[in-house]
């Protein structure tokens, strides 16, 4: 976006400070500024020469080589291949340094072998027109040595270029007179009230009782938010003054007709496009607002065909499109130089569909820019009326007739935005001492109105900073902060009490598992996408889809509905860890969705444990793992094989046993709070295969969703590190490959001794015979003596002795 600083003195008087500094203040408070430079440059580095003398270049025909002067400097010599070029002929002479329009600097340069010291200009040289031949012929009475800025009377311009990208939420920032109010805001000067309700009752006179010869008709599916359409007729097209010309040329705008040139000045002005049509070629009275319809081609004013589709909206009569609407023109209702009927339209579209044509088309214009920004209708109106005033005045006998014909959404149906704040909630979060009537100012010097109502402000947006940018409290705060200056305020510390942070309970849960796993399990934690693809889900054969959580729009196949389960994109995780380690553990803490008929879905919190293994399965680690872990966090459970009652009464839901992944012997229930909230199992091989895993992989899911609310119980019992050593006493019995190795180490829980304050299993093997092996350890200790040697053997004995009053006797 390039702003004119001449053009915003028009409506804001600047103070007499460098231009780079205001470029600063604007960057420190509204947006930032990417380069300032001044308009016509090359016109202050240009001289008026005149030619002395001309010979033939030796080594070509068609060049000369030209002599001129241009003031008291020695004379120059140019190589010059111009047509028109003669003795006695003044001409614009560019010297080497000069850096023409388009970026072309002149650097010394040796033509056929000649050094040339500069180059003679042609207007297209100069930027001053397109397609103009041979040199620039200045008048008789230009004083050689002038330069072409004095010549041409150019007025000095400062342009300051902003980052778009710090403008898309402001599109109030789209025209010179909505950067004059912050110009005027910044520098706490007074806005020109130049549009005011004397000026629009003004131009309101002129306005006619005749019938509009051209209505608008807007349909009601179309992008059309509002349109105003104005008829005028006797205006006469022809070039537009100079001073508007200076102002396009600077804005980067090529000028081309008065008429054409006012649509482009106003739109740069206020921020809001326009276009206008020749009236002539609009067939029948009534101009249609409306979807395409059906696949079409329309050519645009680039004379380029566009394929358009049935949702584009376009501006046509009765028989063809006009106007693509919000982006440009067509190529068949143009103004041209032999227009004397206009019809002018003034319109505002839905930002989003104007931003999804334009970039399907690859068309992107001044237009297409403003209204992607999400412009305010009610702003077109006035639009209109400068628009109309301007061919007053570049034509003062066109006439208008009737009156400004309006169809869409009515402007007095827009809902006034009131955002209630006060002195010290503004202060607090700045850390600023601003007084009331200083804060009042700011706002009102940014078109807000304040009204106080106690210690409270009610502050009224102004409809043109509500569309895209101002919604909330704290976008007041930012308001007041930014024109105070962020850097002028006083780096302190915020004034809040320090108090400790209360985890959640959940938040409590979770840390614990985290701590457990990290510290006690040796396991890395990962993070998986909760979004998984139907294909994944198939490949680890899960009894669900998930069709009733499937995105509307998704990003892509493979994650295109939420996880029914954790288990699929742990696999995955699994198999790109087995490309690179040949053991590792990792758990994750996620969530998995299911469908829910009361409230849509159903989140379950749930942690998911990994163990793998290249040449042994880890399914006893992990067992032991979980039983750690759920007696760290106090949740009640216990373990349940398939073989137990309880466990056939109740379905898994977590790790259904019906599930082919499922080990036939390595699997046990969770049961947390009488109900089924866990599983463990050892993937089966198959299941593996689908994953090209290769190894022994054993996997835990655990619910913790009806524990994600409750508190643990923070209640520890502390006693000193025992002093005395501790026995172990490892111990191998025989069990039916039936019996799970819970049922063993239940046995030795029976054991009624003190000294024995731990016991786990250490291994299982298999017989071969039907039977199984399975390796106890146990821990005696006694925290007030040395256990004695005979005490240790009557000890083995008991344990012993329990296990083969179980049923399983001690291996040979």
């Amino acid at each position: 976006m390039l702003i004119s600083l001449d053009w915003i003195k028009d409506f804001v008087e600047l103070p007499q400070i460098d231009a780079n500094d205001i470029a600063n203040d604007f960057t420190m408070k509204t947006a930032e500024v990417e380069e300032v430079e001044l308009s016509g440059a090359h016109f202050h580095m240009i001289r008026v020469a005149q030619i002395k003398s001309i010979r033939k270049h030796p080594e070509a025909d068609k060049l000369n080589l030209v002599t001129i002067m241009y003031g008291d400097e020695v004379p120059k010599e140019v190589v010059c291949g111009a047509g028109n070029v003669r003795e006695g002929l003044k001409i614009p002479y560019a010297p080497l340094g000069t850096e023409l329009p388009g970026g072309f600097k002149l650097e010394p340069k040796k033509i056929r072998g000649i050094l040339s010291e500069g180059m003679l200009c042609s207007e297209d040289e100069l930027g001053l027109s397109e397609g103009a031949d041979g040199l620039m012929e200045l008048k008789e009475d230009a004083e050689i040595g002038m330069t072409m800025a004095q010549y041409l009377n150019v007025k000095p311009d400062v342009i300051i270029d902003v980052d778009n990208k710090s403008l898309t939420h402001r599109p109030d920032l789209w025209g010179m007179y909505g950067l004059a109010r912050e110009f005027a805001a910044i520098y706490h000067k007074p806005l020109r009230d130049t549009f005011n309700d004397d000026w629009k009752k003004n131009i309101e006179s002129w306005f006619t009782k005749a019938d509009s010869p051209i209505k608008p008709k807007v349909e009601s599916d179309s992008s059309c938010l509002a349109y105003w359409g104005l008829s005028m007729r006797g205006v006469k097209v022809g070039p537009s003054p100079k001073w508007m010309q200076e102002r396009l040329n600077v804005m980067g705008l090529r000028p081309i007709n008065n008429i054409v040139d006012i649509s482009n000045y106003v739109m740069l002005e206020l921020g809001i496009p326009l276009h206008i049509f020749d009236r002539d070629l609009i067939k029948n009275e009534t101009i249609h607002i409306k979807r395409v319809g059906s696949e079409s081609t329309f050519q645009t004013l680039d004379e380029i065909d566009r394929a358009l589709i049935p949702t584009d909206t376009v501006i046509c009569d009765s028989e063809k499109p006009l106007v693509l609407a919000g982006i440009m023109g067509g190529a068949n209702s143009g103004v041209n130089d032999d227009t004397h009927n206009i019809f002018i339209e003034v319109a505002n579209w839905k930002a989003e569909e104007v931003r999804r044509t334009s970039t399907r088309l690859g068309l992107r214009t001044d237009s297409s820019a403003r209204y992607e920004k999400s412009l305010d209708s009610t702003l077109c109106y006035r639009t209109l009326l400068r628009t109309v005033e301007l061919i007053k005045e570049l034509c003062p006998e066109a006439d208008i007739i009737g009156k400004p014909e309006f169809d869409g959404v009515k402007e007095d149906n827009a809902e006034t935005l009131v955002i209630k704040t006060s002195q010290d909630r503004i202060n607090n979060v700045l850390g600023t001492y601003k007084t009331k009537k200083e804060i009042v100012e700011i706002f009102t010097s940014l078109d807000f109105k304040v009204e106080e109502n106690g210690g409270e402000f009610n502050v009224t947006v102004p409809s043109y900073r509500k569309t895209k940018d101002v919604e909330c409290e704290a976008d007041l705060v930012e308001e007041i902060g930014r024109i105070v200056g962020y850097d002028n305020i006083e780096d302190k510390s915020p004034m809040l009490a320090v108090t400790p942070v209360r985890l959640t309970p959940s938040k409590k849960l979770q840390r614990g598992i985290q701590d457990f796993m990290m510290m006690e399990g040796n396991a890395l934690e990962i993070m998986t996408y909760p979004l998984v693809g139907k294909k994944l889900l198939e490949k680890a054969d899960w009894h669900t889809n998930n069709d009733e959580l499937v995105l509307v729009n998704a990003l892509s196949k493979d994650a295109d509905r939420m996880r029914p389960t954790m288990v699929a994109s742990l696999l995955e995780a699994a198999a790109r860890n087995t490309k690179h380690y040949s053991d590792f553990s990792f758990f994750e803490i996620g969530r998995s969705y299911l469908p829910d008929n009361k409230n849509f879905s159903k989140e379950n919190l749930q942690l998911g444990i990994v163990l793998y293994s290249k040449k042994e399965s880890r399914f006893l680690e992990l067992v032991n793992h979980v039983e750690k872990l759920l007696n760290s966090l106090k949740v009640p459970f216990n373990f349940l094989p398939n073989t137990d009652k309880a466990a056939a009464k109740f379905n898994n839901e977590v790790i259904p046993k019906d599930w082919s992944g499922c080990h036939p012997h390595e699997y046990l229930n969770v049961r947390i709070m009488g109900k089924m909230f866990g599983a463990l199992t050892t993937v089966h091989p198959l299941t593996l295969r689908q994953f090209k895993i290769k190894g022994n992989l054993s996997i835990a899911i655990i619910d913790f969703n009806l524990l994600e609310n409750k508190a643990p119980k923070e209640k520890f019992n502390y006693k000193p590190i025992n002093k005395f050593p501790v026995s172990t006493f490892d111990c191998s019995v025989v069990a039916s490959n039936d019996t799970a190795a819970e049922d063993v180490l239940a046995a030795l829980n029976k054991v009624k001794l003190k000294e024995l304050t731990n016991k786990k299993i250490v291994d299982v093997f298999d017989l071969g015979d039907g039977n199984k092996s399975v390796t106890l350890r146990s821990f005696l200790e006694d925290p007030t003596q040395t256990l004695g040697h005979e005490f240790i053997k009557q000890a083995e004995e008991k344990i012993i002795g329990a296990l083969d009053a179980a049923g399983f006797p001690l291996k040979e």
